[in-house]
């Protein structure tokens, strides 16, 4: 890219779609190989546990890469000492590469001795230390090990009223996992089982040198860099949480080394810095819908100052106040962000279903809706469902029901009448 100094919103977008892997075709076949590429780019994937159309982890190769085996996923986590991504607390509970290992262990000890937000967390080792040795032994003998199985077996202990109702071997768990004396060695549907980490991670990995704290922040925040783009000092800080103290003073140092460039965005009030390798493509040709918590969009003030898109999901609000619907998810278009559509995947009935859909106030909808149905029919076939149904709300739903008879590979598709 020509250096510059200022940039138009639409070069901004431009720039962090890029930086996210949405200017890439898409292969025939994903293979394994090229969501390593993908992963390391991204520099980590939050890992969620609702599964009201898939879980949040598997949308951002399927965003990106199109229909792929979730299997590599898997394998990519949990396929032994050939794994390169692990689990750990990154953003939020994240699938990192596991050359971030390294750049992760000054927020092990943080959480070890129970320094800053750590306290609460580490408040079990220094009341019931004894007790967190037995549930580390218990791993080292048993594992993997689910902590279903260890609560079962650690003598009933209590349930507390804090740290959402843990039992203290559930407690003693999650501060031996943050300390990273144990990690997940692979899941059971969705639980996990750990095992210790060194019997876990690649010795490579391990035997690593450890940087400085304010080395491996720097670090994480030239990934988060390269994997936006172009952002603010909290964007940066967001992408692996580091504390805005820390952010602040690595930004410095960066931008001094050149590894960062100060520039402006018009419209934007906070200062900017871009990646000096970041690319600002002429146009982009995305069509694709983003899970709740894809990197793109996680840090809702970024999303609504790239694309004046406010976002939250509603998950957690009562229905009857709910705006758009129960999980509603962005689609992407071009290098706007078009809709939002509410999805439920019935699995049962092998049915995509579409409670809500909306246009967004820039976009027209009967450009949007046909290509909101092809990602829909993509989603749809990806999840192996059969048929899709759109419901009535959403000023775009009438727009969009115009396209359903098309069909889906030859499969009957309907219009509910909710």
């Amino acid at each position: 890219m020509t250096p510059k100094e200022r940039f138009s919103p639409t070069e901004a977008r431009r720039i962090a779609l890029s930086a996210q892997g949405f200017c890439q075709a898409r292969p025939q076949a994903p293979e394994a190989g090229h969501l390593k590429k993908l992963t390391r780019r991204l520099g980590v994937v939050q890992i969620d546990s609702v599964n009201v159309l898939a879980r949040a982890h598997y949308m951002p190769a399927f965003s990106r890469l199109g229909a792929y085996d979730t299997d590599l996923l898997h394998q990519a986590a949990y396929a032994g000492r050939r794994r390169h991504l692990f689990e750990y607390w990154a953003h939020e509970a994240s699938y990192i590469p596991v050359e971030t290992y390294p750049l992760m262990r000054w927020r092990m000890a943080r959480a070890a001795n129970g320094s800053g937000i750590y306290g609460g967390l580490a408040s079990i080792a220094r009341e019931k230390p004894e007790f967190v040795e037995r549930m580390y032994e218990q791993v080292r003998a048993q594992g993997p090990i689910g902590a279903g199985k260890i609560e079962g077996e650690a003598d009933a202990t209590p349930r507390s009223s804090g740290w959402w109702g843990w039992s203290d071997a559930k407690r003693a768990l999650e501060y031996l996992f943050w300390a990273g004396r144990i990690t997940t060695a692979s899941r059971r549907g969705f639980e996990r089982l750990y095992d210790l980490t060194e019997r876990v991670l690649p010795r490579a990995v391990l035997d690593a040198p450890v940087p400085a704290e304010a080395d491996a922040q720097r670090e994480l925040m030239t990934i988060a860099s390269r994997a936006l783009g172009l952002a603010t000092e909290p964007d940066l800080r967001d992408y692996f949480r580091l504390r805005p103290e820390d952010s602040r003073a690595r930004l410095a140092e960066m931008v001094e080394a050149g590894t960062v460039l100060p520039v402006a965005v018009k419209g934007w009030n906070q200062p900017a810095y871009l990646d000096p390798a970041a690319r600002l493509p002429r146009r982009v040709e995305a069509r694709t819908l983003l899970s709740p918590f894809d990197p793109l969009v996680f840090e809702r003030a970024r999303t609504e100052r790239l694309w004046d898109f406010h976002y939250r999901i509603e998950i957690y609000t009562p229905e009857a106040k709910r705006v758009y619907g129960y999980y509603v998810l962005p689609f992407l278009l071009g290098d706007k962000l078009a809709a939002r559509v509410d999805l439920k995947a019935d699995r049962a009935n092998r049915v995509l279903l579409v409670p809500a859909a909306h246009v967004e106030g820039h976009a027209d909808p009967a450009a949007v809706a046909p290509e909101l149905h092809a990602a829909l029919m993509d989603m749809a076939a990806w999840l192996g469902l059969e048929r899709i149904e759109i419901g009535a709300r959403g000023d775009l739903a009438p727009w969009l029901a115009r396209h359903v008879p098309d069909g889906m590979q030859g499969m009957p598709v309907s219009q509910s009448a909710s």
